[in-house]
């Protein structure tokens, strides 16, 4: 998907273990906790979206029901998550999902020219422009984060 929309990016790989999730790639890769970014399917209302908060931060599904127009919003059970993106827990991203699913990324990204996330497959890793990350998922930046 970034090939094709001519996006310059940086796949980096690691050892993928169930265990430990961003947290543990930012940490073998030498990433920056808060610019390494979990992608989370959940539901709000009565769609599913991505959140894309910080490893070193936690989901305000409260935040993010408020910011999809939502009364309320939970995590998508894995089975779900991954039908709908075609990928696995573990290695889900915004990037080329199966089906286009609106994207809500932490306004802590701001702080950042460079952002890390899932790259579609289990200890696949892309880093890219924070911007174009905006541009080729059409997210929406807002606060999501519950804190750390």
């Amino acid at each position: 998907m970034l090939r094709k929309a001519g996006i310059e990016h940086r796949l980096l790989r690691y050892d993928y273990r169930p265990a430990g999730g961003a947290e543990r790639a930012a940490a073998e890769l030498g990433v920056e906790p808060e610019r390494m970014y979990k992608s989370l399917v959940a539901q709000a209302g009565d769609e599913l979206v991505f959140a894309l908060v910080p490893t070193d931060a936690v989901l305000s599904l409260k935040k993010l029901a408020a910011a999809a127009g939502a009364k309320h919003a939970a995590m998508a059970q894995p089975r779900d998550a991954e039908r709908v993106t075609g990928y696995q827990v573990g290695g889900i991203s915004p990037l080329g999902s199966r089906k286009a699913l609106r994207v809500f990324l932490d306004e802590g990204s701001q702080a950042f020219e460079r952002v890390c996330l899932n790259a579609g497959n289990r200890g696949h890793i892309v880093e890219l422009a924070t911007a174009d990350l905006i541009r080729v998922t059409r997210a929406a930046v807002c606060d999501l984060s519950a804190g750390a």
